[in-house]
C-alpha cells in the first residue's frame, strides 16, 4: 500500500469538521493537523488525534509540511491562507468561493501555477454521481444541441441565521453563498456563460444584502437560461432539497434544474430524460427514461480526487481556474444588478 496522503484542515468550522470526519474515515488519508485559532479547536484536534496549531506558520514550523491542505476558513481569508500554503509547498483544496473578489482569486491561481502546486476549489457538487451522469448524457449527444436552461434555488433561512451581523451585509447573500454552486454546475454541464442580466430584491427582510435574485444567462454555445435564487421563499425546489446530498436538509422528489436541447430534455436531479422515439415532433408522444446513477457522498469523492491529484494520478475535477471562472460570472451578476444592464464575465 502507498503511504497515506497527509492532509491538514485549516479552519475547523462546520464544513471543516465534515472534512475532518471524512479524512479520518477514508482509507489512504491521514489527518496531519488542524489549524484554527478558535478556543474550541485544541479539544477538537485532541479528539481527532491530530496536532493543533493556531496558524499555518506555526504548523509549518513544527511538523513536516502536509501533502495537502483543505482551506475551510472564511472567504476573505482564502487568499491569505492559500498563499501561506504555497510558500510552504503545500497543495490546496480551497472551499468555495475561491476568494471574495476576482482580482484576489486571480492572484492566488497565478501563484499556485507559478509554484507548480495543485489548487482545487470546493465546488463539491461536480463530484456527485448525479452530475457525472448528467454531464455524460449531454456529452453523448442525448439532448442534442443545448437550447434552454432553467434553474431554481428557493429555500427559507430562519430569522436566527441573520443574528450574525456579517450575514446581513453585502457579499453574504444567497448569490455568493448559494447561487455560486448552481452557476458552477450549469457551467460544468452547459458550457461557459458569456453574458448575464440580473435583478435583486431585499423587500421582505430589508437587510442590506439581497434575498432574492433572478438572472438571465447566455451560454457560449448559444443556449439561453434563467436562474432564480431566494433565501426567503418556502419551497422544495433547490439542489439542497432535491439531491438528498446533505442529510441536514429535507429530501424532496422534485426538480431544481431543467436542461433542454434539440433532441431531448433532462430533469436534474431525477435524471429523467425526455425524448421522442423518432424525430422531434410535438404531435408525437414523449418518452421518458431515467438515467442510472450511484449514490455517493460528493465530499468523500472530492477528497479522493484531491489525493489522486497529489499522487499525480488524476486531474482536478474543479481546478483553481474553474473556481476563478465561476467567480467571474458571479461578479458579472453583481455588476448587472448594480447597473440594470447586461454584463460579461471578465
Amino acid at each position: 500500500m502507498p503511504p497515506a496522503v497527509r492532509l491538514a484542515v485549516i479552519g475547523a468550522g462546520l464544513i471543516g469538521q465534515r472534512h475532518i470526519q471524512h479524512i479520518l474515515a477514508e482509507p489512504g488519508t491521514a489527518l496531519a493537523a488542524i489549524v484554527d485559532p478558535a478556543a474550541a479547536a485544541p479539544a477538537l484536534a485532541a479528539r481527532a488525534g491530530a496536532p493543533w496549531f493556531a496558524t499555518i506558520a506555526d504548523m509549518l514550523a513544527a511538523v513536516p509540511a502536509p501533502d495537502g491542505a483543505i482551506i475551510a476558513t472564511p472567504n476573505q481569508l482564502h487568499v491569505e491562507h492559500g498563499l501561506a500554503c504555497i510558500a510552504g509547498g503545500v497543495a490546496m483544496l480551497v472551499e468555495k468561493p475561491i476568494a471574495d473578489d476576482v482580482a484576489a482569486a486571480a492572484r492566488l491561481v497565478a501563484a499556485a501555477e507559478a509554484a507548480g502546486l495543485p489548487l482545487l476549489v470546493g465546488h463539491h457538487r461536480r463530484h456527485n454521481p448525479l452530475i457525472t451522469a448528467a454531464r455524460q448524457a449531454i456529452a453523448d449527444g442525448r439532448l442534442g444541441r443545448i437550447t434552454a436552461v432553467h434553474g431554481t434555488c428557493w429555500l427559507a433561512k430562519p430569522a436566527e441565521y441573520f443574528e450574525v451581523p456579517w450575514r446581513r451585509a453585502q457579499g453574504a447573500g444567497p448569490i455568493l453563498i448559494n447561487l455560486i454552486h448552481d452557476i458552477d454546475l450549469l457551467r460544468h454541464l452547459c458550457g461557459d456563460i458569456v453574458s448575464v442580466q440580473a435583478f435583486a430584491s431585499n423587500a421582505m427582510r430589508g437587510h442590506e444584502v439581497e434575498e432574492t435574485a433572478v438572472i438571465l444567462m447566455r451560454f457560449a454555445g448559444g443556449a439561453l437560461g434563467t436562474l432564480t435564487v431566494s433565501d426567503t421563499t418556502v419551497a422544495p425546489w433547490s439542489w439542497e432539497f432535491t439531491s438528498g446530498e446533505n442529510p441536514a436538509y429535507t429530501h424532496t422528489a422534485e426538480t431544481c434544474y431543467m436542461i433542454g436541447g434539440t433532441r431531448g430534455a433532462l430533469a436534474i436531479p431525477s435524471l429523467d430524460l425526455w425524448h421522442h422515439d423518432a424525430r422531434p415532433d410535438w404531435f408525437t408522444p414523449l418518452q421518458r427514461v431515467r438515467l442510472p446513477a450511484a449514490r455517493q457522498d460528493p465530499l468523500v469523492l472530492q477528497i479522493r480526487n484531491f489525493c489522486a491529484v497529489i499522487r499525480g494520478e488524476a486531474a482536478p475535477v474543479v481546478s483553481g481556474r474553474d473556481g476563478l471562472d465561476t467567480l467571474r460570472v458571479i461578479a458579472a451578476i453583481q455588476r448587472a444588478i448594480a447597473s440594470g444592464g447586461a454584463a460579461t464575465p471578465e
